[in-house]
């Protein structure tokens, strides 16, 4: 596989059934270690509140602890959800974050909404202007704001959007580079609505003095296994959890794999499972290497963004491990 493209993981600090919280933010600390170890080039966290089976609700204090536990690689947010701060508030946390990991933290932001009424309303979440919010944001980080930002950020701090919908054309008008996944990448359904899309940011791409040209990365859930059979085992706890929150309301913890196998299910549930293996590349190195490099080809992307999970920690471990070797990482 090219090996100029870029390699991350994205984790999101899911809980699992049996453990605390607390383990699960040990477990995406170490997890940033061993991708280091491996030659990733990147390491993303998220942002979720009053999400039972998420404990990464707070991005820039979760990396303050990745930055400790490692020394070379990049680390950002994938994303902080900027509708719920104000653009100086995370202006100075990650110039903060810089002084303890320089020329290594980066910002990707979205603008989703909160998980539930009760937990948008906890936020004091408004609807906003994401541009404009965005904008200001940079201003404050580029040192062209109407304040002076304290700490200033030791170095730059690229800006990435997290981009559903609008997000896209917003991107594009401010010149900053890209994170895609869902049914923008077409993946396991009809590709064509999501590369139209990412060929009109092409098109209306304004250049910035952060980045030059467009730029895309790609996000999806990546699993690989020494077989077909035993990659479907590392999917089952993640999208046995997502069937169950559409049934619930209530996302849970990671369950063992025959906690999966052996529940009930719907057959709206059962079709939750089929989509989630559709959207996902999983399998044997030799399929996975074959399906990304369709996938990459197809959207142009210079960074492929793996967000897979699943309960066995080990499991996951060696799946990081394969896909580093797929792409040439010497480990």
């Amino acid at each position: 596989m090219d090996n100029g493209l870029r390699l991350s993981l994205l984790d999101r600090s899911r809980t699992r059934v049996g453990e605390a919280d607390s383990e699960a933010l040990r477990g995406t600390v170490a997890r940033a270690a061993h991708a280091e170890r491996l030659g990733y080039d990147r390491f993303w966290v998220a942002e979720h509140h009053g999400v039972p089976g998420v404990a990464g609700a707070a991005p820039a204090v979760l990396l303050a602890a990745v930055a400790g536990a490692t020394a070379a690689i990049r680390i950002g947010s994938a994303g902080v959800m900027l509708p719920h701060h104000q653009p100086l508030v995370v202006a100075e946390q990650f110039a903060t974050l810089s002084a303890f990991a320089a020329g290594r933290v980066d910002l990707g932001l979205g603008r989703s909404p909160g998980f539930t009424a009760p937990v948008r309303r906890a936020l004091r979440q408004t609807d906003g202007d994401f541009a404009a919010d965005l904008a200001e944001l940079r201003r404050f980080l580029t040192a062209t704001a109407e304040i002076s930002l304290h700490p200033q950020p030791q170095g730059p701090v690229p800006l990435y959007v997290l981009a559903t919908g609008s997000g896209l054309s917003i991107a594009a008008e401010l010149g900053l580079p890209v994170i895609v996944g869902g049914p923008l990448l077409g993946v396991g359904g009809d590709p064509s609505p999501g590369l139209a899309a990412l060929a009109e940011y092409r098109r209306a791409f304004r250049p910035s003095p952060q980045q030059s040209r467009p730029w895309v990365a790609v996000s999806l859930d990546v699993l690989i296994a020494d077989t077909a059979a035993e990659a479907a085992d590392l999917l089952l706890p993640e999208a046995w959890a997502m069937a169950q929150s559409r049934a619930t309301g209530i996302f849970p913890p990671l369950e063992p794999v025959e906690a999966g196998r052996s529940a009930h299910r719907t057959a709206r549930q059962q079709q939750h499972l089929e989509q989630a293996a559709a959207r996902a590349i999983a399998g044997p190195p030799a399929q996975v290497e074959r399906e990304l490099a369709e996938l990459l080809d197809r959207t142009g992307a210079a960074e492929l963004v793996a967000a897979g999970s699943t309960f066995d920690r080990a499991a996951l471990a060696t799946s990081d491990a394969e896909l580093a070797t797929l792409f040439g990482r010497p480990h």
